[in-house]
């Protein structure tokens, strides 16, 4: 069935349909973390981070003048916070998790980002002067202690200078977050996703002409690289923000959001596929780091929080 049926198909199978691409694009955004891993080998990381961001927003804005059209009006109405939020979302989240990945590992990567939703609930509080919950404050500390496990903190092993540029690219992830939904308005997910994409890759590729040589560097770059800066791009951004808003347009944010914690699972599936099989303690971190995320969000009780589940983009 086409993404574009399902609105037209009877209720169950159009529920079935989204819930299969909602955690696809899930299994989309997990597998982002070893494509990096992969194109870092051959591609300088600024290089690499805006060539995908480039991409992704041709694709996202192709999509979007093809099936809702451009709205000269939206990008007038909120050019200051498109462009606020492109520096700080796409260009700030993307450039530490391509910087960060030269030392982190795909899964830790991960594991880090699905914590994201927590991060925003926490600062958001801050931001609002009031205390958050104690679900959220323990499931924090249950998730990042799951990291840490995952890593080997407890016996010995520090984290990586990749994981902490990773874990402000999640800061840089919950302050977008937050500001999508209040500075912008009346745009659509994927018009803020596509905006803030564009202004991203301005600043992505002004830094990356100004420390290297990206024209140089893509000319040599090999048909590995290149084709999975092209599944990041297509796949793993374009493709998987699509498929997550059309879950949550016929299943609803909260429901959609459950499916989200399959990103670091993606990733430890994906790593080992390509070779790197983890070992016990490495799954019992995601474990625990999933216990955590999965209180927090109240997914347990049966009442996930949906008040961040309409994220404009992710991973």
């Amino acid at each position: 069935m086409s993404v574009s049926n399902l609105t037209h198909a009877p209720a169950s199978q159009s529920e079935r349909g989204a819930f299969i691409l909602s955690a696809m694009a899930a299994v989309f955004w997990g597998s982002n973390f070893e494509a990096t891993r992969i194109v870092l080998f051959d591609l300088p990381p600024w290089t690499a981070a805006a060539v995908r961001v480039v991409l992704a927003v041709a694709a996202t804005l192709l999509w979007l003048a093809a099936t809702k059209g451009i709205s000269w009006a939206v990008l007038r109405r909120n050019v200051v916070a498109f462009a606020v939020l492109g520096l700080i979302g796409v260009a700030g989240f993307t450039a530490t998790l391509f910087l960060g990945m030269k030392t982190s590992s795909p899964v830790t990567a991960a594991l880090i980002m699905a914590t994201s939703p927590l991060t925003t609930n926490l600062l958001d509080s801050i931001l609002l002067k009031r205390l958050p919950s104690l679900l959220a404050v323990l499931g924090m500390i249950i998730s990042l202690s799951g990291v840490a496990l995952t890593v080997g903190a407890f016996s010995g092993t520090h984290f990586a200078s990749g994981d902490i540029l990773i874990l402000i690219g999640s800061l840089f992830w919950a302050l977008y977050t937050i500001g999508c939904r209040r500075w912008v308005t009346g745009a659509t997910p994927i018009e803020t996703s596509a905006w803030t994409m564009l202004a991203g890759a301005l600043v992505l590729g002004l830094v990356a002409f100004r420390l290297e040589m990206p024209l140089t560097a893509l000319v040599h770059a090999p048909a590995v690289a290149w084709v999975s800066t092209l599944w990041m791009a297509l796949v793993g951004s374009a493709l998987a923000v699509i498929f997550w808003q059309v879950g949550i347009a016929r299943r609803g944010p909260a429901a959609t959001s459950v499916l989200f914690n399959l990103v670091p699972v993606s990733a430890l599936v994906v790593a080992a596929i390509f070779g790197r099989t983890p070992d016990m303690m490495q799954i019992a971190g995601i474990a625990v780091a999933l216990f955590g995320i999965m209180l927090a969000s109240g997914n347990l009780q049966g009442k996930p929080h949906d008040r961040h589940s309409r994220r404009p983009a992710a991973g």
